[in-house]
């Protein structure tokens, strides 16, 4: 048995950090699946239940020195916490630094050439607390990554800092040389500064799903014993009868059992204009409810909530890794090492090739150390993905995952199927041919189906008062129709396929039938035995949005299928009002996966289906995408939600993976570009040239900046539209 968890990580400060404890993970028996984000300090892991278990699990991230802990499903509220207290420990140890190190500053900077008295011995005590206190969590994540025989940024801070700080202590001692008390204080109070900032900046990155747990009301009214009883919402449970007034929140999800009112949804559906709730409807937790009181039964409660479902999607998402990041792990996975070999190398070259004295060469070989960020690398993905996913669910899309997310910006084909989602999915009965006892005949029959079609003819009858027959033997026929008795008499109703399969002669109905598909009406044919009786015809309302969002996917590029069970006639007439110029017609469910398959050929498929018939098909696509307002099947079929069941929304996947897409290549050659050139100017290369050299000071306050850039740019999404 495979099985999830989320597991917290504490003491991570960079990209080389993240890929330790990933590959770890991967390398223990029974793990499936492991990865950990840096920017949500997440270890996301599948493993086997019978080969490992989540306590070995946890002992392998702490035995590399890291704090680990199982997260708690969707306790945003305590991350929150976490993320709060570890920015204010940050935030005090930069004041704290500050005090030391701006005097140290001063004294090194100004009093260079006019010393005042025991000037390098105030230095040195100045320095001593910034150097041992402030960085003390840099020289345990060194300690700890040299005990597992790696190095991390932790490692570059603490050997830069270190080499100037002693060797300015040997000065002291020894009496002859210049020291750099300054320079290793500065360079730590900067890191600090630095790492503030981007925790900042992070915490930033995840404001979508904060506002998500923000909405959770934390109070209900429920009834028990007959009295009226205010709880936490913690405390409900399935079956309690709550009490809902004008303007509350609706507590947990349920069905009215007594009562009316209308119900702002737009939270979840998008939709502005309250919904008018009676009994015996469905009622989601968060919403408002606007006007009248009503009394519902819980029927999901906690982590089962709509809401918290779409949290631990959203949450899920931003834990995930995109193909693209790969490429990042592999480059920082080698990058400190090759950093600390560069380093040498520069010390080596400037001290015992080029004659230049030791103060000139140590300088350098720490200044290369300090410039080099694999942060910067190590946030270029998991920054974009979490303002990504965080933007599209504020716009009513849950991408799945990171791979989702990448693979969408891909697609070169999109299937969608028809009804209840090119079309609404709530089909009427307009045309009742052969007689009123037709819709008696074809509602006794249908009232056992669950088919939206079934659903129209019932709704029809009840609306024409008709009483209905008690049936017996009834059998559906996935894509072709049904079959029941009524008494002793065998009847079927359904489309052409079944009336050939049954040999019905159904000529004298040709005009009809003919007329009826070309209006883009699905035809129900009911006959009694091999004997034709009459005709239903059905249409579904089309989309207001579908014109436009087949016009953009045009523009875009991308060529537009539609699939259907119905026949050609009728496919066709709906295609054409919304201008889609490629039709699969008279295909029964089990046969959309052949087509997906078959267009995957020429490139990557997206399905678009109403997850629940198009379940085989939407995991077959590229990539699949679920019409559904929230619904389980929904959320639990495809790569994608469209939780507001708006068609446009399928572009505005599209785009938002083509932007995201972008700035994870804009982060990486940023990241990328700033080691390629940084690096060799710390080293000194131009300094033969020009006579310049690049200050550790001002290298640590470059390496701070590139980490805050990439999440900046990051944040840079939030503010793009996505049509």
């Amino acid at each position: 048995m495979i099985k999830k968890i989320n597991i917290d990580i504490t003491g991570m400060h960079c990209a080389s950090c993240s890929t330790l404890i990933t590959n770890t993970l991967n390398k223990v028996d029974g793990v499936k699946y492991a990865n950990v984000n840096l920017t949500t300090n997440k270890a996301t892991i599948e493993f086997v239940k019978d080969s490992v278990n989540e306590k070995t699990l946890i002992n392998t991230i702490k035995g590399k020195g890291y704090g680990a802990s199982i997260s708690i499903d969707n306790d945003l509220i305590i991350d929150n916490k976490k993320e709060k207290k570890e920015y204010l420990k940050l935030k005090k140890l930069f004041y704290f630094s500050l005090i030391f190190a701006i005097p140290v500053f001063i004294l090194g900077m100004f009093f260079m050439k006019n010393p005042i008295p025991f000037q390098d011995i105030t230095m040195w005590a100045l320095a001593t607390p910034v150097q041992f206190i402030v960085a003390g969590s840099m020289y345990k994540g060194a300690f700890s990554a040299l005990k597992n025989r790696s190095a991390n940024m932790d490692t570059l801070i603490v050997m830069g800092t270190s080499a100037a700080y002693f060797y300015s202590v040997f000065v002291v001692l020894s009496g002859h040389g210049h020291v750099y008390f300054e320079a290793s204080a500065v360079l730590i109070t900067i890191v600090i500064f630095g790492r503030l900032l981007e925790a900042k900046a992070k915490g930033r990155t995840s404001e979508a799903i904060k506002k998500l747990i923000g909405l959770k009301p934390k109070m209900a009214i429920v009834i028990r014993k007959g009295k009226e009883i205010q709880i936490k919402i913690d405390d409900v449970v399935i079956g309690d009868k709550i009490i809902v007034k004008p303007g509350e929140k609706i507590p947990v999800d349920g069905i009215i059992i007594e009562g009316h009112s209308s119900i702002d949804e737009s939270m979840i559906t998008g939709e502005s204009i309250p919904v008018e709730k009676l009994k015996g409807d469905l009622v989601m937790g968060a919403t408002i409810n606007k006007h009248g009181s009503f009394t519902f039964k819980a029927t999901k409660i906690g982590a089962n909530t709509t809401l918290s479902q779409i949290i631990k999607l959203i949450e899920n998402a931003q834990g995930s890794k995109a193909p693209i990041q790969r490429f990042a792990d592999s480059v920082s996975a080698y990058f400190v090492p090759s950093v600390l070999l560069i380093s040498l190398i520069t010390f080596v070259s400037w001290f015992f090739i080029f004659g230049s004295e030791f103060q000139f060469a140590l300088i350098t070989s720490v200044t290369v150390l300090v410039i080099a960020c694999p942060c910067a690398l190590g946030l270029a993905t998991p920054t974009a993905i979490m303002v990504g996913t965080g933007k599209g669910a504020k716009n009513g899309i849950l991408i799945k995952g990171g791979e989702s997310l990448e693979t969408t910006h891909k697609i070169k084909n999109i299937i969608f199927d028809k009804t209840g989602t090119i079309t609404k999915g709530k089909p009427k009965v307009i045309d009742v041919i052969g007689g009123t006892n037709i819709l008696k005949i074809a509602g006794s029959i249908e009232k056992s189906s669950e088919h939206p079609l079934a659903e129209a003819i019932i709704e029809r009858a009840k609306k024409d008062k008709i009483s209905l027959k008690k049936v017996n033997g009834f059998n559906a026929m996935v894509g072709k129709g049904v079959r029941a008795n009524i008494g002793n008499k065998e009847y079927y109703l359904g489309n052409l396929n079944l009336m050939k399969e049954r040999k019905v002669n159904i000529s004298k109905f040709n005009e009809e039938i003919n007329t009826f598909e070309k209006e883009g009406k699905t035809v129900m044919m009911l006959s009694e035995g091999k004997n034709i009786l009459g005709l239903v015809s059905v249409a579904d309302e089309i989309r207001e949005e579908a014109q436009q969002t087949i016009k953009k996917l045009d523009e875009l590029g991308i060529k537009v299928y539609m699939i259907t069970g119905d026949n050609q006639k009728t496919a066709q007439s709906i295609a054409k009002k919304v201008g889609i110029k490629n039709v699969f017609s008279g295909v029964l469910p089990e046969d959309k996966v052949k087509h997906v398959k078959k267009l995957q050929k020429e490139g990557s498929v997206a399905m678009v289906g109403d997850g629940i018939n198009d379940a085989p098909a939407l995991a077959q696509a590229d990539i699949g995408i679920s019409m559904g307002s929230g619904t389980d099947v929904a959320m639990e079929t495809g790569d994608i939600v469209l939780i507001r069941d708006n068609l446009l929304n399928v572009v505005k996947s599209i785009k938002l993976s083509k932007m995201t897409m972008t700035k994870i290549r804009q982060n990486m050659f940023w990241a990328l570009f700033y080691n390629s050139l940084g690096i060799p100017i710390a080293a000194g290369v131009l300094y033969p040239f020009t006579g310049w050299l690049l200050n550790p000071m001002i290298a640590g306050a470059a390496m701070a900046l590139s980490s805050i850039s990439v999440v900046s740019n990051s944040l840079f999404l939030k503010a793009k539209t996505l049509i």
